[in-house]
């Protein structure tokens, strides 16, 4: 799974391979800002306690048979 965080003003921050070495790619509104090759070159570029890790969730598998609807105990 690849790692991505974003932060304020539409940024984003992903791993990415650019000419066979591994670079933090800026992104600003989806257009690349630059590809940095430390954290230090990020953070001159975004302010890193701005950044959140976006953390994918395993999808919900369906229920083979569609749960009835009942009444609520609550209702009176």
């Amino acid at each position: 799974m690849d790692r991505r965080w974003v932060g304020l003003d539409g940024y984003e921050v992903v791993a990415a391979v650019r000419g066979g070495r591994q670079v933090l790619r800026v992104r600003r509104h989806g257009w690349m800002v630059a590809d940095c090759v430390s954290v230090a070159e990020v953070a001159r570029l975004v302010d890193l306690a701005d950044l959140c890790e976006v953390i994918e969730l395993p999808a919900r598998r369906r229920a083979e048979v569609p749960a009835e609807a009942g009444t609520s105990s609550h209702q009176g």
